[in-house]
C-alpha cells in the first residue's frame, strides 16, 4: 500500500522517520502543531553564509528563450520582509535584479565563500543595486556563464539559488565541485571581489498555490537546491496549504546539504512537511535509511498514484535519474518516464524531472 491520508509507516525500513505521519493525521496521540492557525506561515531560515546546479548542463540556455515571458523588465514590487520599513512607515520599493528577456548576463562580485564540506561551498554574491531581490519566481534557475583563456565556446551551467528571495542585496548559491568540471572548478577557485556573469530567471515548473495536493520531491546531491526552492516558497505563502515530502539521497552524512533548513521547516510544519534521508555509507549510529533509494520506501512514503492531485519531482545525477524516474531528453524534452516511478504506477503526467 502507498502512504495514503493516514501515512502508514513500513515496519521493515531502518528510518528514524519510520514514515511518520503529518501531525495533523496522528489522532489524539500526536504532537499539537507548532502554528495551529498563525496569520502568516514562519518562513524558513535565512540561510547563513548555502545547490551545484539546479539540474541540466550547458544547454540549458535554451531556457533564457522562455524568460523573456516572465521578465517584464524593470517592474516594481512592495516587499515588507525584503525592503523593511521606511521612516514614515511605508515599505521600501524592491525591485528584482533578474528580469529575462533582453537583459543579458549581470557581472555579479562575490561577497562572501562559506565552506560547506569537502566539494561544495556557499557563494554570496552581490545584486547590482542593495534594494534589490534576485526576483526569481517558483520553480526556476539562473545561469552561469564562464569562457577561460584559450576556450573556444563559453561554458553555460543552471543554478538554483538558495537564499531567500524576500532578502534583498545578494543572491547565494551552493556549489559542488566535480572534478574536471569546468564551471563548479571555476567558482571554486573564485576569491571575494571577483565576479561572476549570471542571467536570469530560467523557467522550470511554474507554480502556483495549491496547485497540488499533495507534491514528492526525490533528490540526490545538489540536486535537492530546486527541491528546497520549491519548498521554501510553499511554506511561505499563508494561502498555500500543500503538503510535502522529500526523500534525499546522499553518500555520506556530511554530504546531506540544506539539512539545517529542512529540519527547520519540518519542525516548523509538521502538519505538512516531512523529510526521509538515505545514506550509502552510513555511520554506525545512522538510524535511517541506507544504500539506494528502494521502491519500498518510495512506496510507503510518497503519496500513492491513484490520488487526485499529485506530482512527484525528480533531481539529482544521471545515475538517480536513470534508477528512479528516467533521464530528461533536455530543458524542454521530458523524456520518457521509466525506472522506479513508473514501476509503481505513476504517469508521466505526474512526474517533473528538474
Amino acid at each position: 500500500m502507498f502512504a495514503r491520508s493516514a501515512f502508514r509507516a513500513a515496519q521493515p525500513l531502518r528510518m528514524s522517520q519510520h514514515a511518520r505521519r503529518f501531525a495533523t493525521e496522528t489522532g489524539s496521540t500526536a504532537a499539537k502543531p507548532a502554528a495551529a492557525a498563525p496569520a502568516a506561515p514562519k518562513t524558513a531560515a535565512a540561510p547563513p553564509p548555502p545547490p551545484p546546479s539546479g539540474g541540466g548542463g550547458s544547454s540549458a540556455f535554451v531556457y533564457v528563450l522562455g524568460a523573456a515571458a516572465l521578465g517584464g523588465g524593470g517592474y516594481y514590487y512592495y516587499s515588507n520582509q525584503a525592503g523593511g520599513a521606511t521612516a514614515a512607515g511605508a515599505p521600501k520599493i524592491t525591485k528584482p535584479a533578474f528580469t529575462g528577456g533582453d537583459q543579458g548576463f549581470l557581472s555579479l562580485k562575490l561577497a562572501e565563500v562559506v565552506d560547506v564540506n569537502h566539494n561544495t561551498k556557499r557563494f554570496r554574491f552581490e545584486l547590482p543595486e542593495k534594494n534589490m531581490v534576485p526576483g526569481l519566481p517558483i520553480a526556476s534557475a539562473v545561469l552561469a556563464k564562464y569562457k577561460g583563456e584559450g576556450d573556444e565556446k563559453a561554458t553555460l551551467r543552471p543554478y538554483t539559488p538558495i537564499n531567500d528571495e524576500n532578502e534583498p542585496g545578494y543572491v547565494e548559491l551552493l556549489v559542488k565541485q566535480y572534478p574536471g568540471g569546468p564551471m563548479s572548478t571555476h567558482i571554486h577557485n573564485l576569491q571575494p571581489g571577483q565576479t561572476l556573469d549570471i542571467k536570469g530567471p530560467l523557467p522550470k515548473y511554474a507554480w502556483t498555490e495549491n496547485k497540488h495536493d499533495h507534491i514528492g520531491l526525490i533528490a540526490g546531491g545538489t540536486g535537492i537546491t530546486p527541491m528546497f526552492q520549491l519548498a521554501r516558497g510553499i511554506f511561505q505563502n499563508a494561502s498555500d496549504k500543500t503538503k510535502v515530502t522529500v526523500v534525499f539521497g546522499n553518500v555520506s552524512k556530511e554530504d546531506i546539504l540544506l539539512k539545517k533548513e529542512l529540519e527547520e521547516l519540518e519542525n516548523t510544519y509538521p502538519q505538512r512537511f516531512r523529510a526521509f534521508y538515505v545514506l550509502d555509507k552510513a555511520p554506525a549510529e545512522w538510524s535511517g535509511s541506507t544504500g539506494f533509494i528502494t521502491k519500498e520506501l518510495l512506496k510507503t512514503v510518497l503519496p500513492e498514484p491513484k490520488s487526485d492531485n499529485i506530482k512527484i519531482f525528480v533531481c539529482g545525477p544521471p545515475g538517480l535519474m536513470k534508477a528512479v524516474s528516467g533521464n530528461k531528453v533536455s530543458p524542454k524534452d521530458q523524456g520518457e518516464l521509466s525506472g522506479t516511478l513508473q514501476e509503481l504506477g505513476y504517469t508521466k503526467d505526474q512526474v517533473y524531472k528538474f
